[in-house]
């Protein structure tokens, strides 16, 4: 696997976040979806990697939005429906995870469902060290939505 910084320009890329953004309309209501677009993502506070195999194939993706100096969200982890439970999501997360610290955040958030369909991601993170929190930045308290967060 190979994770490289990504201009979202592709025609794989932009189905893997049509993937993404539908499968959250089938989870969440509108209100309660936070997933970024394309041209949200590509905002100048947004970076975004894509994970591909040694032909070239995406796998997977994820994106580091900084909410200000110390403190960086998870965006947009998704791993393609074929690669799943291959390690994608784990390589992407850690990933993010080092250019956080590199960054010098202290701290690491994210916003994520909270239906049973939510549940592996939730465990994903758990694994990587995130805890439960309260809303951060803009959030409010949504019955459809769980917030974590990493000390770093």
């Amino acid at each position: 696997m190979k994770i490289t910084e990504d201009d979202l320009a592709s025609d794989d890329v932009e189905t893997l976040l049509g993937e993404h953004l539908d499968d959250m309309a089938k989870h969440s209501p509108p209100e309660s979806i936070h997933a970024l677009d394309l041209s949200a993502l590509r905002a100048p506070d947004v970076t975004f990697w894509v994970v591909r195999d040694n032909t070239g194939q995406l796998l997977g993706c994820g994106a580091l939005k900084e909410l200000d100096k110390t403190h960086g969200e998870l965006k947009s982890m998704r791993t393609s429906s074929a690669h799943r439970r291959k390690g994608v999501a784990s390589a992407i997360l850690s990933h993010l995870i080092q250019e956080a610290a590199s960054r010098s955040y202290t701290r690491l958030s994210l916003e994520t469902g909270s239906g049973d369909a939510f549940d592996p991601a939730h465990a994903l993170y758990e694994r990587f060290g995130f805890r439960f929190c309260g809303p951060f930045a803009k959030y409010v308290e949504d019955p459809f939505s769980r917030f974590m967060t990493l000390e770093l």
